[in-house]
């Protein structure tokens, strides 16, 4: 990632480091803020995955009264910090999601129709978006049988990267989040 002019933010370690960094990248007037409308992608960026109630609340929490919908990363910065070391918005465990599909394929196929699950993930629960949607599809779906074989779908998933975020926070002393 790029090295970003901190000045008066002193990221305090790795994983500082790497939140003001994701935050900057959004900064588009270089006065270490962004719209609120950008902190979904960076939570993402960041690797988290949040719903949209967390996105608010990181909102709610980090938003100054009086910016006009713009978040400053002197308030993002700690809170998210103590969030990721809480493991909040931490993607689920590839177990969990197997035994997820395994719910869904009640005949044990090992396999789940497209269509039932685009009806499952655009009308239930959290819904995705029509990008995200599009973009699970992407990957998920064997376009000769329209068909998501999960096992595979959820192994060419799985290739956790060896700095992930929450490895990082899992590496600092208790101490060293804010």
């Amino acid at each position: 990632m790029t090295d970003f002019e901190y000045s008066d933010i002193n990221p305090a370690n790795e994983l500082e480091k790497r939140i003001a960094d994701a935050f900057l990248i959004f900064d588009h007037h270089g006065n270490k803020t962004v719209d609120v409308r950008e902190i979904g992608t960076i939570l993402r960026f960041l690797g988290c995955v949040p719903t949209e109630a967390d996105v608010n609340e990181v909102i709610s929490a980090t938003e100054f009264e009086d910016s006009n919908g713009t978040v400053h990363l002197s308030k993002f910065l700690p809170y998210v910090s103590q969030l990721i070391a809480e493991h909040k918005m931490e993607p689920a465990p590839p177990e969990k999601l197997l035994k997820a599909f395994r719910v869904l394929d009640q005949e044990g196929k090992g396999f789940v129709d497209k269509e039932y699950m685009t009806k499952l993930i655009t009308e239930e629960g959290e819904p995705f978006t029509v990008e995200e949607l599009e973009e699970m599809m992407a990957v998920a779906v064997d376009m000769a049988t329209d068909k998501i074989a999960y096992e595979l779908y959820l192994n060419q998933l799985l290739h956790e990267p060896s700095d992930s975020i929450y490895a990082l926070a899992d590496a600092l002393p208790i101490r060293s989040i804010r």
